[in-house]
């Protein structure tokens, strides 16, 4: 018999999350627990209810958003896993709901075979990966704890692991530049530089680096 994995749907939109709601259940192993319409709405709603394995989380929403919730379910439920379900498609959002615990990123207007792709490697292995978020970064979620900065798999200097920790807020590059004293020519060969030492190509993949080498902390 298949394990049931339970999930919360956690979105202001009533008619979308009753369409979500409707299409997980028709995925074999995966039953709805139950639906919020913010953050607060959640915890409220986890009262008489056991805990579910999922978590699909929008952002922009009232009361208690994306990045509130997110936090809040990584210090409380520990063996939840997050997975945003959002229209925003910018780094900031991303970086910043990364930090916040989330173990995967899509896109409102994804196809529902890659919902449930997303579902069956979150439940298998974690994490997903897609491309918002480099498949470059699976070594560095799949081992274990992080690192200090001096048993990087990867030496880097000083200047470099200033700029990856700016990288890893919601600074432009220009405003790291102005916050490093240099110019933003210089920012870029920083960043140039990284991608090339560590094999990666956006800016995601930096933060994600940073995040499981233990170079920033987590909100």
């Amino acid at each position: 018999m298949t394990n049931t994995t339970y999930i919360a749907l956690v979105d202001d939109h009533v008619l979308l999350r009753a369409a979500l709601a409707a299409l997980i259940n028709s995925f074999d192993g995966y039953r709805v627990l139950f639906e919020a319409d913010h953050g607060a709405h959640f915890i409220e709603q986890l009262k008489p209810r056991q805990a579910p394995d999922i978590i699909l989380l929008d952002i922009t929403m009232p009361i208690m958003n994306g990045y509130e919730t997110a936090s809040w379910i990584r210090q409380n439920l520990p063996h939840a896993k997050v997975v945003v379900l959002s229209m925003m498609e910018n780094d900031a959002a991303i970086i910043r709901m990364l930090k916040a615990g989330a173990k995967g990123y899509l896109l409102k207007d994804t196809k529902p075979t890659i919902l449930l792709q997303a579902l069956n490697q979150v439940r298998d292995e974690g994490f997903y990966l897609n491309e918002l978020i480099s498949n470059k970064m699976l070594y560095y979620m799949n081992s274990q704890g992080g690192r200090q900065a001096d048993q990087l798999p990867v030496q880097l200097s000083d200047r470099e692991l200033q700029f990856l920790r700016y990288v890893c807020t919601e600074k432009t590059y220009k405003e790291i530049a102005a916050e490093m004293f240099v110019s933003p020519r210089t920012v870029d060969s920083y960043r140039d530089g990284l991608f090339e030492k560590l094999g990666l190509t956006s800016r995601i993949g930096l933060v994600l680096y940073a995040i499981k080498n233990g170079l920033v902390m987590v909100t």
